[in-house]
């Protein structure tokens, strides 16, 4: 009654069993350890650089055998007429961006109808004429006045007057009285532009940029020197509701009936919230290709000869200046710091996610 149950043959088999598969996991788990044995886990400085050269060319391998693979399957698809193989899309910060519900659609039919009310729709359909106020602070620098000469030559009908000892509030009122659509003030600290201010004349509103990477024409190798035509405006990303706003600032500063035949391009490319500047104008160049004609034909000398063959090559060339702009706020109405109201205002709590864009 109370003796132990004895074992049988069918038992002890299930038992050598789990014991073969336990065992032979656990050797698959030392497999998996020592193949994922890192390069910064290595403490000897030889053996971890060696370890890192193995891995770094073996992934190169890897990553030719793949292109190989890819190349293959396109061409086979192409011979056999089928659809070629998906291309794959790498995954980046903007394509993995936060979700957010002020991205502007094609048929968002509110924003339409707020753009031919706003401040800036006067001038975008051609009723007037953008007509530019440029100063800068108080205390100028030595490279401020270059950066403003340079501004004067991008932005047509702009004009510069000295600062001196007046208001800010005393300058949007001149600005008003004499007919200007738009005022830049360009602020400097230790004698560096570091920041600009775009007021819309006269019912706003007003945005304050971080401007940084300056660098001007005498210091970009093989610059230009663009003429005195109209540029083209070309605007990218600017795709929330506040985007869309700063891209229609933006675009009031300029006219709205570019010269193409002085070939220049104005960019402002929005990326992760930096706005890039770029001057351009592009040229067109003849260029004479040698081609080399069929064996069996020759020249009335009896000798085979390169035919030259003039092919037209466009290229852009950089006029400068270059800078960056980073949105800090953006104020409803002309400048006012005590009573003003703030459309958008950068926090730094707002920089907790790395794909989390306002622009």
């Amino acid at each position: 009654m109370g003796g132990k149950r004895r074992k049988n043959d069918d038992d002890s088999d299930v038992e050598e069993s789990e014991t073969a598969f336990s065992k032979r996991k656990k050797t698959v788990a030392t497999e998996e350890k020592k193949d994922q044995l890192r390069p910064s886990m290595i403490k000897n400085k030889e053996k971890r650089s060696e370890v890192h050269a193995k891995l770094k060319h073996q992934k190169k391998l890897d990553k030719r055998a793949k292109a190989k693979a890819r190349d293959a399957a396109v061409k086979k698809a192409l011979e056999l007429g089928e659809e070629l193989p998906e291309k794959k899309v790498p995954r980046t910060i903007e394509n993995t961006r936060e979700f957010d519900e002020t991205v502007c659609k094609p048929d968002d039919e509110e924003l339409f109808a707020g753009n031919d009310a706003d401040e800036f729709s006067s001038i975008l359909n051609q009723q007037q004429t953008p007509k530019i106020l440029i100063t800068t602070c108080r205390f100028n620098s030595s490279r401020g006045p270059a950066f403003i000469s340079e501004l004067l030559s991008v932005i047509p009908n702009a004009h510069y007057y000295r600062r001196g000892t007046y208001d800010l509030k005393k300058i949007v009122e001149y600005a008003k009285n004499k007919d200007f659509t738009s005022i830049i003030v360009v602020h400097t600290n230790r004698r560096e532009p570091d920041a600009l201010l775009i007021i819309g004349v006269p019912n706003g509103p007003t945005a304050h940029f971080k401007l940084s990477k300056l660098v001007l024409r005498k210091d970009i190798k093989n610059h230009g020197t663009p003429t005195s035509h109209k540029p083209e405006l070309v605007l990218n990303n600017f795709t929330t509701r506040l985007g869309s706003r700063i891209g229609r600032l933006i675009q009031s500063i300029f006219p709205q009936d570019p010269e193409f035949k002085g070939r220049r391009v104005v960019t402002f490319h929005n990326q992760r919230d930096f706005i890039f500047f770029r001057h351009h104008r592009y040229i067109f160049e003849k260029k004479e290709v040698k081609k080399a004609e069929s064996k069996g034909k020759k020249d009335k000398d009896g000798k085979s000869d390169n035919v030259p063959e003039q092919k037209v090559i466009a290229r852009l060339q950089e006029c400068g200046p270059r800078f960056t702009l980073k949105l800090i706020s953006l104020q409803n109405g002309t400048f006012d710091t005590k009573g003003g109201e703030y459309e958008w205002v950068h926090k730094a709590e707002m920089d907790t996610s790395r794909r989390r864009f306002f622009l």
